[in-house]
């Protein structure tokens, strides 16, 4: 057993349920801190900046900088940004972390209502949002039959909430593709590029670096994908069952981070073994 001592932890349904902090997160980061284990957070979630997470993590007792935050929506524009002018028109589906993060990269936003006055844009980019409207949806559908890229943040069907699984940002983009036959280009997990930009930050390699998720088509598949260690938990979306029907299997799995911050204390001794309760 390779030593891990990098963690790429994901965000929703490992660290909280929507508003609803996972119990023990503060005591997770301090043990952390304590065994040296260096980490940085990568999410799918494309509806805020590392700014705007850093805020909540706040509110949750746990102090973490922007610099130690990747998201979705931050990936998409930057990916974007190599590749068009300063400038250039996009359309997005999404809320304001996504807006911010590609205006934040000199990108030109049109909006519904001048997308319906014939305005084209050279991108639709769809994530997830709590606000979506037919006419958002719809413009975005227009634009795409019109010859726009069209980008997804990430995949995810749906996402972890405190009352179960909702809707996420794949559901969203299904709705274009089916009506346009176009399906999106995917930027987050698992798509490789946030995993090549968690190692960079983190200055890990593969070898001593665990992705922690609690989804197995995007965290568990990404991070194998990448050849980094797979850990799996259960406080999110995939569960037991899902292991066994699913062609995607873990390295290790836990109930939640407790769990595994119990895991990680001990030291002198190899992790336990799969599917451990």
């Amino acid at each position: 057993m390779k030593q891990i001592k990098n963690l790429i932890l994901d965000m929703d349904g490992v660290l909280w349920r929507g508003e609803t902090p996972i119990p023990g997160l503060v005591d997770f980061f301090a043990t952390l801190h304590r065994l040296n284990i260096n980490f940085v957070l990568a999410t799918n979630n494309a509806t805020k900046t590392a700014v705007m997470y850093t805020k909540k993590l706040a509110r949750f007792g746990v102090k973490i900088p922007p610099r130690k935050i990747l998201t979705s929506a931050e990936m998409t524009a930057a990916y974007l940004s190599e590749q068009y002018q300063p400038g250039t028109a996009v359309y997005v589906v999404g809320e304001q972390g996504l807006q911010d993060a590609l205006t934040a990269h000199n990108f030109r936003i049109i909006t519904p209502q001048e997308a319906k006055d014939g305005a084209n844009a050279s991108l639709v980019v769809a994530g997830f949002t709590r606000n979506v409207t037919y006419p958002e949806l719809a413009m975005g559908s227009l634009l795409v039959h019109k010859g726009a890229r069209f980008i997804g943040t990430n995949p995810d069907p749906s996402f972890p909430s405190e009352i179960g699984p909702l809707p996420g940002a794949g559901a969203l983009q299904a709705v274009i593709a089916t009506a346009t036959g176009v399906a999106p280009t995917i930027i987050g997990k698992p798509a490789p590029i946030i995993f090549r930009q968690a190692l960079k930050r983190l200055g890990s390699s593969t070898a001593d670096t665990a992705m922690v998720g609690d989804r197995l088509a995007t965290d568990i598949k990404g991070g194998s994908d990448a050849g980094l260690f797979t850990i799996l938990l259960l406080s999110g979306i995939s569960t037991r069952k899902d292991i066994e029907q699913i062609d995607i299997q873990p390295d290790y799995v836990f109930q939640d981070i407790n769990d595994l911050a119990a895991a990680l204390v001990k030291k002198d001794e190899s992790f336990p073994p799969l599917y451990h309760d």
